[in-house]
């Protein structure tokens, strides 16, 4: 229960910024709008101005390295039409779109301090830059702790699943 009290207080809350992001400029200025986007920010990484940025729309040139396969080598993403050279466009478009509409920030790194179990998932690496969702992304995956396999797992099919297929 605590988790839908929780998820429906962040959807009113993302609901009312853009609501005062359609209004006149003074409404972003406003307290109640600059602590939403606290909230925000908070819960999700996304800062202030990827709240008001291009939602859909994103650009993103992705560098894999390490599987020892066809996956291995810098291709770019598209969305909003999709497009590119990576692989599946329309797949790894609608995952990051899924992501965003669930207000998560796939990019953010994994917080310091963070307990993570030691288990290796491979010498696999990638590097994502670009825009995504009016932000700037210049982020780096690896699979080298469960944290790491965890964040680059919930970005398939942006990235290539295990396996390097």
């Amino acid at each position: 229960m605590q988790h839908l009290t929780s998820r429906r207080l962040f959807l009113t809350a993302a609901a009312t910024l853009a609501a005062l992001a359609a209004g006149p400029a003074t409404a972003q200025a406003s307290p109640v709008a600059g602590a939403l986007g606290n909230v925000l920010e908070e819960k999700t990484g996304v800062t202030g101005s990827g709240w008001f940025g291009e939602h859909g729309r994103h650009r993103l040139t992705i560098t894999v390295d390490g599987t020892e396969g066809a996956a291995d080598g810098t291709y770019t993403l598209e969305c909003a039409p999709n497009g590119g050279s990576h692989a599946s466009p329309g797949a790894a478009c609608a995952r990051l779109d899924q992501l965003a509409a669930d207000g998560l920030n796939p990019f953010k790194p994994v917080p310091r301090g963070t307990m993570c179990t030691q288990q290796y998932g491979g010498p696999q690496t990638a590097r994502v830059r670009g825009q995504w969702q009016g932000l700037h992304v210049d982020a780096v995956f690896s699979r080298a702790d469960g944290c790491e396999i965890s964040r680059w797992n919930s970005l398939v099919p942006v990235l290539p699943a295990a396996g390097g297929a």
